[in-house]
C-alpha cells in the first residue's frame, strides 16, 4: 500500500497557562453546564439587519432552550423569551410532532426553533404544542393558539398577516389581527393528508413541509397525500411499563409509495387547482417552490429510480407548463437545496452535479443556461446569500481542503472565486437579507463553537459569543489532558486518497488497543477540522483512558465528489468495508498500536458498518458495537435504499450481498448491539431478526436495549447508560486499556 501521510497541526484556542487537573468522565460530558460552553445555536439575523436573534440552552440544563437577542447598533445582548416563564412542566408532544422533530434532528426542550416575519418586525415560535406570536415593541409575547389539538408546521406567511398550520391532516390559516381562522382543506382524515410531507419526503428527501405560500400571499400550494397503497406494518413500541402496537404506513424498498398530488388554491376562494404532474403515479415530488412572481410556481419532479430530476414551472394564471432543467445520471441524481430564484432579475442559480462535483449555474427563468458559476474538482456544500446589487453569490464549500467548510464570493458574472474566510476550520454562515453582514459559527476539532459577526468583506465587527477556553470556561479544567487529534490521508493499492483522523494517548505505551469509529455512509462525513461535541469530547475520554480513536472517511461518503460516493452503486457493504480494512492495515503499521486488540464502534449506517466489518472482516476487528443498525436493506425505505440499490427486483443478487445475514456465521470476535425499541426509522425488527440469526447459529453475542426510545436514543441519563456500556464492552473484550 502506497502512503501519503499528511498531519495537519490544528492550533488549540489559547486557554489559560493555570490549568486544574481534573479528570473527565462519562457523566460530566453529558451533564450541564455544557462542556462546549456558551455559544448559541439557530442564528439568524432579522430581515431589517438590525438584530441576532439565536436560541441558547440554561446553565442549569443546557438541553433546554430560550430565545434571546443580540441588538447590532448597542451591542448589547439580552433573553428575549424565557421558555419556564411561557410554559412550565412537562410538554406532550403529538406523535406527529415526535416523528417530525425526529426528522428535524430537533431534541431538546422549551423553545426549540422559531422564526421572522419577512419584514422583520414580529417573531413566531412554537411552544408544548401551541405557538407564540411576538411583535417588536410588545411588552410579551401573544400566543395565537391554546387548543387541546396538537399543530405542526406552524409558519408566517410571507407579509406576515397570517400564520398556516396543520392541524389533524388538513391545512389552516389564521389572520392575525383578527382572529379569524380558516381552513384550506378539510377531508383530511385516515390515509388522506393535505398539506404534509410523506415519511420519505421528510426523513430521505428533506422535505420538511407540505404547503408553499405565494410571496404576495394571495395562494398557497399544496400537497395531497393518499397513503392507502402503502404497506402498513405492526410494529411494537416497547417501553419500561407498556407496550404499543403501532400500525405504520411503512414504503419498503420495492414496494408501493404514496400517492401525491399538488394544488394550488387561492386565499380568497380557497378551490383548489390540480397541477398536471404527468402521466406516471409512481414519481416523487422532491421540492416545490413559488418565483418571485406569485405567479408561477415551480417543483422538482423526479422519477422513482431517482436517474432522472426535472425542474418545471407552472404558469398559475393559464396553468401551463414547461421544463427548465433537466438532471439524468447513471447511478443517482442527488437532491439539493439551492434552487434560488433572484429578486431583481429574470434569472436563478441552480445547483448541479453534472460534471462530477456540485458546482452553481446561472439560468434564465425561461431555461436557458447562461453560464457556470463554479467549477473545479471539490464540492460547494451552500448558497448562503446573493446580493444583486454588486452581483456576487455567496456560499460555502470545500474548494481548499474537504476537510474544512469555508465561505467563498463568486460575482454572477463569473470569474474568480475569492475566500472570506480566513481562520481554518469549519464556519457556519448566515447572512441578512442585504447580504451585507453574517453571522459565523466557526469551530475546529480543538475549538468550541466561537460565535462572531462579520461584514460582507469578512472583517469582524463583533463577538457574540467569544467561547474563548479562559478560566471560566467549563472545558478549561479538562486541558492538561486534552489531546489534539492528528489529520493526514494515505492513498489506497486502488489510487483512492482516504482521509483520516486520529486520537493518540498523551503517554504511549509500547501497545495501545485502538476503537474505529465509522458512519461510512452516503450524504455524511466523520473526519472534518469542526468541533465533535459529546462525540468528540467521548474520543477524548477514550484517549485518557489508554486508546487510540480512529475514524476514516470511505468512498461512498460525501464531500468529494459524485465519483467518489458512486462507488457503492448496487452493492453496499462492500467498498465501505475494504477502505475501513485499509484503514486497519494503516493502524497496524503505527508503532504504539496492538494490531490484536482493534475494536469498531457505529450507529445507524455506522451500524450496519460495524455488523459487515465483524462479519466480513474478523481477521482486522477483534470486537464491534454495532447502534441501531440496518441488517436487511429489503426492510428499510423505497427513496434511501432504492437510490443506492435500485428496485429489489433488479438487484436480487446485490440485495442479497448487501445483507448482514449471509456473514453472520463467520462473526469471530465480540460483538455489542444496541437499540431504541421504539424506533420508527430503522426498525426495531432489523436486530431482533439478527438476534434470532446468531442464536439459531448458536453463536453468543451481547444486547443493550432502550425502552422508548427512538433512533436517536436521546437523553442525557441514556447516553450516559450507553456510553458507559459502550466503553465497558471495549475494556472488557480489548483488555483493559490503561
Amino acid at each position: 500500500m502506497k502512503r501519503l501521510a499528511t498531519l495537519l497541526g490544528l492550533a488549540m484556542a489559547s486557554t489559560s497557562l493555570s490549568l486544574s487537573a481534573e479528570s473527565l468522565s462519562i457523566e460530566r460530558i453529558f451533564s450541564s453546564p455544557s462542556l462546549d460552553g456558551d455559544a448559541p445555536i439557530k442564528l439568524r439575523i432579522s430581515p431589517d439587519g438590525s438584530r441576532v436573534t439565536f436560541l441558547k440552552g440554561k446553565e442549569s440544563d443546557y438541553e433546554r432552550y430560550d430565545l434571546w437577542e443580540y441588538h447590532i447598533d448597542s451591542g448589547k445582548t439580552r433573553m428575549l423569551f424565557d421558555s419556564d416563564k411561557l410554559h412550565s412542566g412537562p410538554e406532550q408532544l403529538s406523535d406527529e410532532e415526535k416523528a417530525r422533530r425526529e426528522r428535524l434532528r430537533l431534541h431538546g426542550s422549551g423553545i426549540v426553533d422559531y422564526q421572522w416575519s419577512d419584514d422583520g418586525k414580529a417573531l413566531l415560535f412554537p411552544l408544548a404544542g401551541d405557538v407564540f406570536y411576538y411583535r417588536l415593541g410588545d411588552k410579551q409575547a401573544k400566543r395565537l393558539l391554546a387548543t387541546p389539538e396538537f399543530e405542526t408546521d406552524i409558519r408566517f406567511s410571507p407579509r406576515a398577516n397570517y400564520i398556516s398550520f396543520v392541524r389533524e391532516q388538513n391545512l389552516y390559516v389564521k389572520n392575525i389581527k383578527s382572529g379569524q381562522e380558516s381552513a384550506i382543506t378539510t377531508d383530511g382524515k385516515g390515509p388522506i393528508k393535505y398539506g404534509m410531507a410523506e415519511f420519505v419526503a421528510q426523513e430521505e428527501m428533506g422535505r420538511m413541509t407540505g404547503y408553499w405560500w405565494s410571496p404576495d400571499e394571495s395562494q398557497i400550494a399544496y400537497t395531497r397525500i393518499d397513503e392507502s397503497p402503502v404497506e402498513e406494518i405492526i410494529r411494537s413500541e416497547i417501553y419500561a411499563d407498556s407496550i404499543k402496537m403501532i400500525t405504520q404506513r411503512y414504503p419498503s424498498t420495492g414496494t408501493p409509495n404514496v400517492k401525491v398530488a399538488l394544488a394550488v388554491a387561492s386565499l380568497e376562494d380557497k378551490k383548489p387547482h390540480w397541477v398536471d404532474l404527468g402521466d406516471e403515479e409512481d414519481i416523487y415530488l422532491a421540492r416545490v417552490k413559488w418565483l418571485r412572481d406569485s405567479r408561477h410556481l415551480s417543483y422538482q419532479w423526479q422519477s422513482r429510480n431517482q436517474q432522472h430530476l426535472a425542474l418545471r414551472q407552472v404558469n398559475t394564471d393559464n396553468w401551463q407548463q414547461k421544463t427548465l432543467v433537466e438532471e439524468t445520471a447513471p447511478t443517482w441524481v442527488n437532491l439539493q437545496d439551492d434552487l434560488t430564484f433572484l429578486r431583481h432579475s429574470p434569472q436563478f442559480i441552480w445547483p448541479s452535479e453534472r460534471d462530477g462535483f456540485k458546482h452553481l449555474y446561472l439560468y434564465n427563468n425561461d431555461g436557458t443556461l447562461l453560464r457556470q458559476l463554479t467549477k473545479g474538482k471539490w464540492v460547494v456544500d451552500d448558497i448562503v446569500a446573493v446580493d444583486e446589487t454588486n452581483k456576487l453569490v455567496y456560499f460555502t464549500g470545500r474548494k481548499d481542503t474537504p476537510l474544512e467548510k469555508h465561505l467563498y464570493k463568486v460575482s454572477l458574472n463569473g470569474g474568480e472565486i475569492t475566500k472570506v474566510s480566513q481562520r481554518s476550520g469549519f464556519h457556519g454562515i448566515s447572512f441578512d437579507r442585504k447580504a451585507q453582514v453574517y453571522v459565523d459559527r466557526f469551530s475546529t476539532i480543538n475549538t468550541p463553537p466561537q460565535v462572531s459577526l462579520h461584514k460582507a468583506d469578512g472583517s469582524r465587527l463583533a463577538w457574540l459569543a467569544e467561547n474563548a477556553l479562559d478560566d471560566k470556561h467549563p472545558l478549561n479544567a479538562y486541558q492538561q489532558q486534552w489531546v489534539k487529534p492528528s489529520f493526514g490521508s494515505f492513498t489506497t493499492d486502488q489510487g483512492v486518497e482516504l482521509f483520516y483522523r486520529m486520537y493518540t494517548p498523551k503517554t504511549l505505551k509500547a501497545k495501545h488497543p485502538a476503537i474505529v469509529y465509522l458512519y461510512g455512509g452516503p450524504h455524511a462525513q466523520v473526519v472534518t477540522n469542526s468541533w465533535a461535541g459529546n462525540r468528540g469530547l467521548m474520543f477524548q475520554y477514550w484517549a485518557s483512558q489508554g486508546y487510540v480513536v480512529f475514524s476514516l472517511d470511505n468512498r461512498g461518503s460525501n464531500y468529494r465528489g459524485k465519483a467518489f460516493e458512486d462507488a457503492i452503486y448496487l452493492n453496499m457493504g462492500d467498498v465501505e468495508v475494504q477502505d475501513q480494512i485499509e484503514g486497519v492495515k494503516f493502524l497496524r503499521q503505527l508503532p504504539h498500536v496492538d494490531a490484536e486488540r482493534i475494536g469498531v464502534h457505529g450507529h445507524s449506517y455506522g451500524g450496519y458498518m460495524t455488523l459487515m466489518s465483524m462479519f466480513k472482516a474478523g481477521d482486522y476487528f477483534q470486537a464491534g458495537v454495532s447502534g441501531a443498525p440496518v441488517t436487511d436493506w429489503l426492510l428499510y425505505d423505497t427513496h434511501y435504499t432504492e437510490r443506492y440499490m435500485g428496485h429489489p427486483a433488479e438487484n436480487t443478487q446485490g440485495y442479497e450481498k448487501s445483507s448482514v445475514f449471509p456473514y453472520a456465521k463467520d462473526l469471530k470476535g465480540d460483538l455489542l448491539i444496541y437499540h431504541g425499541m421504539a424506533d420508527d426509522n430503522v426498525l426495531f425488527t432489523h436486530s431482533t431478526k439478527l438476534y434470532k440469526a446468531l442464536q439459531d447459529l448458536a453463536i453468543p453475542f451481547e444486547v443493550m436495549d432502550y425502552p422508548g426510545k427512538k433512533h436517536g436514543i436521546r437523553g442525557k441519563q441514556t447516553q450516559i447508560h450507553l456510553n458507559r456500556t459502550v466503553t465497558n464492552f471495549f475494556d472488557r473484550h480489548l483488555g483493559n486499556a490503561q
